[in-house]
């Protein structure tokens, strides 16, 4: 452990589940990804945790889209016919106000990359609606309340172009969160250190999560956030018994993402993760079976 770590301030106390159970994006490998299908398909399969991505609209709203863009591969327009590849990225949320997003077509067209997906005609909602659905959901079906993983998609080239600085991310993302009264469920996860920062400061009651793709090392990402985040969540390859003794002795869970085989699962459960994120929640169940 660096000297930078180990001066870092321990994180919030945080009650997860005993393992974690997160459907990505909902559901992606079975449902259209970041939408009230995707999340209740992946209630209903067990998940303890929610996981899907914030976009900011051109009238300040909060979207769920993985995409700063109406996403050609499996967006339709609101007529139902084809983006046409020159317009690719056309559509940029941050540049439409939310009932022009809503009238686009996210669930209609097969998805090669997933072709498990089931079709349905759907929209992009906001982070409202989706609460407001997973909750009536839950007690509807008399089942535990699931947390909700919410990524701030965001990085410097983006500013004042793909979405607003941090600091009004955050406020905007947090205003709705506090309205819904979720915060205890939420955990805000970001590769943009920046607006972890901003939550640490202004929000320290809320979790945060730190996802990781690079190769720098634990002790160079704790040093660049500031602070130690209630969870660590890299890439599922980078997970190794040093990384997560390291994590563990540091007070942070380790999630890893996106793991899609069962056998890949196994094996990081047995390794001691303390949870999963995954496009295709239906595998947990036979996870859970190895008990």
């Amino acid at each position: 452990m660096s000297k930078e770590t180990a001066n870092l301030s321990p994180p919030l106390s945080v009650q997860f589940p005993a393992f974690d159970l997160e459907g990505h994006r909902g559901a992606r490998g079975l449902m259209p990804e970041n939408t009230v299908p995707a999340m209740l398909k992946a209630i209903e399969l067990g998940v303890t945790t929610l996981e899907m991505d914030a976009h900011i609209t051109r009238d300040k709203q909060v979207v769920l889209s993985h995409d700063p863009f109406i996403n050609p591969e499996h967006d339709l327009l609101p007529d139902g016919s084809e983006i046409p590849p020159s317009h690719k990225r056309r559509y940029v949320l941050y540049q439409l106000g939310y009932d022009s997003i809503r009238s686009f077509d996210a669930g209609s067209k097969f998805y090669d990359k997933f072709p498990q997906q089931e079709k349905i005609k759907t929209h992009k909602p906001l982070l409202s609606e989706v609460i407001d659905s997973v909750q009536l959901y839950l007690r509807e079906h008399q089942l535990p309340q699931v947390y909700y993983n919410i990524e701030t998609k965001s990085k410097h080239s983006g500013d004042g172009k793909m979405h607003p600085e941090p600091e009004e991310f955050v406020d905007l993302l947090i205003g709705v969160i506090e309205e819904k009264g979720i915060a205890e469920w939420v955990i805000i996860q970001s590769f943009d250190v920046r607006t972890l920062q901003v939550l640490r400061q202004k929000y320290p009651h809320v979790k945060t999560s730190l996802l990781v793709e690079n190769l720098r090392g634990l002790d160079h990402n704790l040093s660049k956030l500031g602070f130690i985040p209630e969870v660590y969540s890299p890439y599922y390859k980078l997970v190794t018994p040093k990384l997560l003794q390291r994590c563990h002795e540091l007070g942070m869970k380790v999630v890893p993402w996106t793991v899609n085989e069962l056998e890949e699962m196994r094996q990081l459960k047995q390794m001691g993760v303390d949870g999963l994120i995954s496009d295709y929640p239906n595998l947990y169940k036979e996870l859970e079976a190895d008990r």
